[in-house]
């Protein structure tokens, strides 16, 4: 029997040995037990590793779990999301598609893509295809427009013409997943195919990425995949997968290390693949110069090895101690990548972690081995800085209770909050009672999490989450407003950093054709009659003799505005059956009530 356990725990050493193997190149010695440190440092599952030389793959594979509960481990094979690192996967179609003649990216985007509207007159004009590759429209980021939506592709691309900018076209470099979600849209337009077609016939299969696909639905259908990880609380815990299917073309490649060891061999190679241009050499090149400065070029205190930042066409730019480095990162739930190059050295890295975790050290780590560069303690500094972190995080005041206005009431009774309210730049949030609670759920994110109001002060609450153990010190906040009647008529929520509140107006309640048929009917107003009905299938009218016919807009339970009359409405009374009594004009001049014949 002791024979036996022994046998067995050798087989399952050897096992994940298997899986998990150290590399064999002598200038890598030592990163298995790197990451493996660094990984139980930062309380993360597991990481997946490629490492390339000129045509030649160094070492794909990984280190810790894609499971943790399970203690699956990770294989060059395992799937992670790399969020971002899409970027130059989309940007790249096109540099292919202009050498086909068949687009300029020099050219105004909306001579290909029409439905693309700005806010911005002139940059409708004139805003390229090059300028979206480049981050460089004047829009900001806008996240919280698409991330959780479920909106479609083309209806995040309407959301485009209602989103504020904070620069001009080209003064200034602004990251933006709408812009590369657009120029998917183009390649859908230009080909008459699909952007995930485009993906598989143009990329994935002529670079042999077998593994590869590009929809967490497809992810979860993989036997070797790994699950995306939280942190809360010091604990790891498994969290479910962000489908950003509609953002796709900026955001949503699931990959592994043997299918991106390919890519980056294309991109060290001049756009060749096993001697077959995949990647046009001009469009190469230009996909890796600087096309806008992204920050300061100087080193500083907290990058002292890294000078001179830019944007190129889907990959950013930086010099690392002397040795030019192309680069993008990705990050979405549980997952943080990067995938980067030196041109001049020949050397493609790629890291994933499936968590927050220390994925910048180990490419780090790398990096200096391949570029035979001076030792650095990257492990001793990316625990350093995370337990900074975390120090100062404690350490923050907490001003949300210095900022409160104590013993303060809402205005209003709490189911007048109730409703949806709609900003066309950010879609529709929904705030519901339901058991003493009043929810709120925006772009259909309560289908993953559920959330409600907690009141702060006066018409201010803070959106707390039923998963949370303590209010954040970040906590967003809504505040509603009211129109001249006293009526809630929107809120203002701080959505991007860059601009004022957002401003969500409410919108007139649904009343469907059976329950606005309870309000027709003649009514007497002091002799006079008052008609109402219904014009078509859901819209409520009403007349008065020598008045033209006004159409009524649902405003709330039993109260309508006249559409065409502001500060003008019509308030109905009903009994417990349900039974229309009367109805008052409340105007600026008065309430006038007429009686149900």
């Amino acid at each position: 029997m002791l024979m036996r356990k022994i046998f067995f725990v050798l087989f399952l050493v050897l096992t994940l040995q298997s899986f998990t193997q150290p590399p064999t190149d002598p200038r890598l010695k030592g990163l298995d037990t790197f990451a493996l440190r660094l990984l139980k440092e930062w309380n993360a599952p597991g990481v997946t590793i490629a490492v390339i030389e000129k045509n030649k793959v160094i070492y794909t594979g990984g280190f810790g779990y894609r499971d943790y509960e399970k203690k699956l481990p990770v294989t060059e094979n395992t799937l992670f999301a790399i969020g971002s690192c899409t970027k130059a996967f989309t940007a790249s179609i096109l540099g292919m598609l202009e050498k086909e003649g068949k687009v300029s990216i020099d050219k105004p985007v909306r001579d290909y893509l029409p439905e693309l509207v700005f806010k911005n007159d002139y940059t409708n004009k004139h805003a390229t295809l090059r300028d979206m590759m480049c981050h460089r429209t004047g829009l900001p980021r806008h996240d919280y427009s698409w991330y959780g939506s479920t909106a479609s592709r083309n209806e995040l691309l309407e959301r485009v013409r209602y989103q504020e900018p904070t620069f001009e076209l080209r003064e200034k470099y602004q990251y933006n997943n709408f812009m590369f979600m657009a120029q998917g849209i183009v390649i859908e337009k230009l080909t008459g195919k699909s952007w995930e077609d485009n993906m598989r016939e143009k990329i994935f299969k002529p670079l042999g990425m077998n593994n590869t696909n590009m929809s967490v639905i497809d992810m979860e259908k993989a036997t070797d995949r790994s699950l995306a990880y939280s942190s809360a609380d010091n604990k790891i815990k498994a969290i479910p997968y962000r489908n950003i299917d509609a953002i796709g073309p900026a955001g949503s490649i699931n990959s592994c290390a043997k299918d991106m060891a390919n890519w980056l061999i294309t991109w060290i190679n001049d756009g060749k693949f096993n001697g077959k241009e995949i990647i046009p050499a001009g469009y190469r090149t230009q996909a890796i110069t600087a096309q806008i400065a992204t920050g300061g070029g100087l080193p500083g205190a907290e990058n002292p090895d890294i000078h001179m930042t830019g944007y190129g066409l889907g990959w950013g730019m930086n010099s690392y101690r002397g040795h030019y480095r192309v680069e993008h990162s990705g990050g979405i739930d549980g997952f943080i990548t990067l995938t980067l190059f030196f041109p001049s050295d020949s050397i493609g890295i790629f890291v994933v972690t499936n968590q927050i975790g220390p994925a910048a050290a180990i490419r780090n780590f790398i990096a200096d081995r391949m570029l035979k560069l001076s030792y650095r303690p990257w492990g001793k500094t990316a625990l350093a800085d995370k337990l900074k972190a975390d120090s100062a995080a404690k350490k923050t005041p907490y001003t949300d209770s210095i900022n409160r206005k104590a013993g303060t009431k809402y205005s209003h009774t709490i189911t007048d909050y109730a409703g949806e309210f709609e900003n066309k730049g950010y879609g529709v949030i929904k705030i519901f009672r339901e058991k003493d609670t009043t929810w709120v759920d925006y772009n259909e994110a309560g289908k993953r999490t559920k959330s409600y109001l907690e009141h702060y002060h006066y018409d201010v609450f803070r959106i707390r989450s039923t998963e949370e153990t303590e209010t954040p010190k970040d906590a967003p906040k809504i505040r509603f407003n009211t129109d001249e009647s006293g009526n809630i008529a929107f809120l203002e929520i701080k959505m991007e950093p860059a601009i004022k509140d957002i401003q969500f107006e409410k919108l007139a309640p649904m009343v469907g054709k059976n329950e606005l048929q309870k309000y027709v009917g003649d009514y007497d107003l002091s002799g006079s009659t008052v008609k109402v009905y219904i014009k078509g299938d859901k819209t409520l009218m009403v007349f008065l003799t020598n008045q033209p016919d006004y159409e009524l807009v649902p405003a709330k339970k039993d109260e309508f505005d006249l559409k065409v009359l502001k500060g003008y409405s019509v308030k109905f009374e009903v009994n417990e059956q349900n039974k229309v009594l009367s109805l008052t004009f409340v105007q600026p001049n008065g309430n006038f009530k007429a009686t149900k014949k």
